[in-house]
């Protein structure tokens, strides 16, 4: 950064005490947890924000690599600049949980707006769009968390089979489909690029059905969603399986899946949280970490950039509806609407309220937004098929041919368990509450995804053990009742 600019963002006479006046003009509340500085040049902000909240993390985006003066240096930041190399919003995502939206505090320096432009706007709505994103994650925490802890030690005695394989040697290209209504007019373009070279189809469950119904069967169906209903897709997927041709799932450990699932080839998805991975590595259960994004076809893109090194295309990601149509048919729900439809309560109508309510939710705005930032990290990697919605423009539209290189290699190995898998989870991870070195972070995490706590309170290890036997205890009974 040059000097010159330097002085258009600090007091020429005393920046320490301007920043003072300024930090104490924010009048603070307590219990901010994460502070995101907007371009503050040279920092000077910083010591009077550590002084009030030294158990907070400091997090200082700058639009261009910092000087920093020697009272910040002493201070643990983390900083981002665009000389890094990483997107903002993975930078972001690295270093605030998903479960904390309600403790992230946005500081600016607003005398760089003015340096800066629309650089500053633009980092600025990152943050605001990457702090909604996970906001509307944590509503859906607090709603779904005890079932997605449920539904963990539930689908450890599901595992029987794993897919296992080596990302770094694959180079083959993916087809990712969603169930967005374009996959309909999608589906000859996926069937031309079949014909051209071997492609792997990754397909969201919801998309499935539509894809059988016109002769394509996806090789890797994923599926991530926790609530009950989801597993109607999967009632889908698995009615009528070819045995030439047996269903492989990669499935979030926290999904809710049928027992029909016990026996299949899975791929297991874990969080990333430290409780999963302590109970999956003690278990010798080979599994890969994406985040959880809240939509699983932002999921099935962070599956498709681990498997792949090669070209991936993008279809039925529209994240709008066409007219009343939310999704492509033929589609799971459509046969709970046509159950229920009567004179008094037409299908058209059904379809409607559904429509309008997912719209209300203004789920679609978040995901495009976070889909529009993503992907642009990715330009020579990731391709449109098909009409996705508008965010999706800037990628380059299908190319004529591929010639992988390598052939993904994809492997199974079998699981051989001696006992209980629940009993075993248990205990490994009641042990890790109460090991020194990782049980706090454990406890934060946990506490965070059960609720099990209001504001302002702390409970102790031996406290939320308790509570988490109670959690999962219908699950220890039905191994020892069965």
């Amino acid at each position: 950064m040059s000097p010159g600019l330097h002085h258009t963002l600090h007091s020429r006479y005393n920046p320490q005490k301007e920043a003072e006046k300024y930090f104490t003009s924010l009048d603070l509340p307590a219990g901010i947890r994460f502070f995101i500085l907007i371009e503050p040049g040279r920092e000077y902000l910083i010591p009077p924000l550590y002084r009030r909240f030294p158990l907070a993390k400091i997090i200082a985006l700058h639009l261009e690599a910092p000087r920093i003066p020697t009272a910040a240096q002493e201070i643990l930041v983390r900083r981002w600049s665009p000389e890094q190399g990483i997107p903002l919003q993975t930078f972001l995502e690295q270093e605030i949980p998903d479960t904390l939206a309600a403790a992230i505090r946005i500081i600016e320096w607003r005398p760089a707006l003015a340096a800066y432009r629309e650089g500053y706007r633009r980092i600025l709505e990152e943050t605001v769009n990457f702090i909604k994103r996970i906001d509307a994650n944590m509503r859906t925490t607090c709603a779904f968390g005890r079932r997605w802890f449920r539904n963990f030690f539930k689908n450890l005695r599901l595992i029987r089979r794993v897919l296992v394989q080596d990302p770094a040697a694959a180079s083959i290209p993916v087809i990712v489909t969603a169930a967005g209504p374009s996959l309909e007019t999608a589906i000859p373009l996926i069937k031309d690029l079949q014909r051209q070279s071997p492609h792997l189809i990754l397909a969201v469950s919801s998309s499935v059905q539509a894809l059988r119904g016109r002769g394509i069967v996806p090789d890797l169906v994923i599926t991530t969603d926790g609530g009950g209903w989801a597993c109607f897709h999967l009632y889908e997927c698995l009615r009528g399986i070819d045995p030439q041709a047996p269903l492989v799932l990669a499935v979030s450990l926290s999904a809710a899946l049928p027992s029909q699932c016990e026996g299949l080839v899975l791929l297991p998805i874990s969080d990333g949280s430290l409780w999963q991975q302590q109970i999956l590595q003690s278990l010798g259960i080979p599994y890969i970490s994406l985040p959880q994004r809240g939509t699983v076809s932002a999921s099935a893109l962070d599956l498709a950039l681990r498997l792949t090194q090669g070209k991936i295309y993008l279809t039925g990601m529209d994240l709008a509806h066409k007219d009343i149509r939310t999704h492509a048919r033929p589609y799971s729900f459509d046969r709970l609407i046509e159950a229920k439809a009567s004179r008094l309560n037409p299908g058209y109508a059904q379809h409607f309220t559904r429509s309008k309510a997912i719209l209300d939710g203004g789920s679609h705005a978040i995901y495009a937004a976070w889909f529009n930032q993503h992907v642009q990290a990715y330009p020579e990697r990731l391709f449109t098929l098909g009409s996705n919605n508008p965010v999706f423009n800037a990628l380059n539209p299908r190319i004529l041919q591929d010639q992988p290189e390598q052939p993904l290699v994809l492997g199974v190995q079998t699981i051989p368990w001696q006992d209980d898998p629940v009993e075993q989870a248990a205990t490994l991870l009641l042990k890790a509450l109460s090991n020194p070195s990782i049980g706090a972070r454990i406890q934060e995490e946990l506490r965070s995804l059960l609720a099990l706590e209001e504001p302002g309170q702390t409970q102790c290890a031996e406290t939320l053990s308790t509570q988490i036997l109670k959690l999962i205890e219908p699950y220890r009974k039905k191994r020892k009742n069965g």
